[in-house]
């Protein structure tokens, strides 16, 4: 640490986090997201705020969510030039016949699907190019469609626990036993889940009052198609397994991903480099850089004051508690990203130990506060990375206006149910 006084050390690394966070956001001179989170650690790490054995063992720390989505990249960017989303998008029009509410309606369908055994990553990564293709082939309007992606995505993430990277940060070593998780979420995310279509169908109700296109020609699928696909069943399969397991869950998807790419490419006899190239590696760095700047703000005694807020706010009354936490947290992972949030709060309930009920509220607080903004969690922005390579654009503001309304919607129903639960 620098000779400077404790708390003029502690305002530079707020404001260099604060600076950093803002640039995630709002993407200055349309700069990847990447560029200011790590410029923000490099920043800590130039002006002496933070060690490189501290900022190191910040960056290993997520070693586990780099695997999973690198795993989950690579399934995605395989199956979209095997043609596997353009025949799953072939199917639901098909099956929407021509109504644009009942397309809608399926691609929410299967975003909870996709979100519930895949996760919500892979929702914004594996689903946003096929709802495009879904969209291009039913001359349906995009946007309402591509909405299904970013918002299911955040709405289903914690139907089980690999339904979000964020429920194993915050747990840490301390995830529940299955069948313990669904006691305590299963009907609050029947009612984000409902809270959040409702949301969406009513916001976007002029633009699914059409009519697109029926009976599309189906494709047929190739050879590394079905590998594709097949591959996705088993990584789906073996994250459940992992998940009853205890077990992390980078590792095995890496592996998955990796293995069902090879299998396609040697079959195929073509190079991994069209491939590689596709995948969006800058998430990786980007969520590197949001460790190392977690780190930063841990040594300024937020954790330490959070255990502590969150023992205070308990001993008066466990289901205000919860209740306060779950929708502060919420609004707080809008303004520094869910994943760091989680970090931290992972770190303040190991010092705090409160009752369930509160761990819960937060956890929904925390999956669910994303929906606000368009850059609070990582599967939101891995959304925005997929509809970009696409040509289509969503803005700050555009955003807002639907998670405005989606989110505290699907947050107070979810808390409200889980409170009432009890424990």
């Amino acid at each position: 640490m620098p000779l400077l006084n404790p708390s003029i050390t502690n305002i530079l690394i707020w404001l260099i986090a604060a600076t950093a966070t803002a640039g995630v956001l709002a993407r200055p001179f349309q700069w990847p997201e990447a560029v200011w989170a790590v410029a923000g650690a490099g920043l800590l790490l130039m002006l002496g705020l933070l060690s490189p054995m501290e900022a190191l063992r910040a960056v290993g720390e997520g070693g586990d969510v780099y695997l999973f989505l690198i795993g989950m990249m690579l399934l995605s960017e395989i199956a979209r030039r095997e043609g596997l989303f353009d025949a799953v998008a072939a199917f639901a029009v098909n099956l929407a016949g021509g109504s644009t509410a009942r397309l809608f309606l399926l691609i929410y369908a299967l975003g909870v699907v996709v979100t519930t055994f895949l996760s919500n990553d892979a929702a914004a990564v594996v689903l946003t190019p096929a709802v495009f293709a879904a969209a291009r082939k039913a001359r349906a309007p995009a946007l309402p469609l591509l909405f299904v992606c970013a918002f299911v995505a955040n709405a289903a993430s914690f139907v089980l626990p690999i339904s979000n990277p964020a429920n194993l940060v915050l747990y840490a070593s301390r995830t529940p036993p299955l069948a313990d998780w669904m006691k305590s979420f299963a009907l609050p995310s029947v009612a984000a889940i409902l809270a959040t279509y409702g949301a969406l169908r009513w916001m976007e109700r002029k633009a699914l009052a059409g009519v697109c296109e029926r009976d599309v020609e189906q494709p047929k699928l190739s050879a590394g198609g079905w590998t594709a696909l097949i591959g996705i069943g088993v990584t789906a399969a073996a994250l459940l397994a992992a998940s009853s397991m205890n077990l992390q869950l980078g590792l095995p998807t890496c592996i998955l991903g990796a293995l069902t790419t090879g299998v396609v490419l040697i079959r195929a006899r073509t190079s991994p480099l069209p491939v590689l190239k596709g995948v969006s590696w800058s998430v990786l760095p980007l969520v590197a850089g949001l460790f190392v700047l977690v780190a930063g703000l841990g040594k300024t005694g937020v954790i330490a004051g959070l255990a502590e807020a969150v023992q205070q706010a308990t001993r008066a009354s466990p289901q205000g508690a919860a209740a306060g936490a779950g929708v502060i947290l919420a609004l707080v992972s809008n303004l520094m990203n869910n994943l760091p949030a989680g970090l931290i709060t992972a770190r303040a309930l190991a010092g705090a130990a409160p009752p369930k009920v509160v761990t819960d509220a937060l956890l929904i607080g925390v999956d669910l506060g994303p929906n606000l903004s368009i850059t609070g969690s990582l599967a939101t922005i891995l959304w925005l990375t997929a509809i970009r390579r696409e040509g289509e654009s969503v803005g700050f503001w555009r955003f807002l206006k639907v998670g405005a309304v989606a989110m505290p919607a699907a947050l107070i129903l979810a808390l409200a149910v889980r409170i009432g639960l009890g424990g």
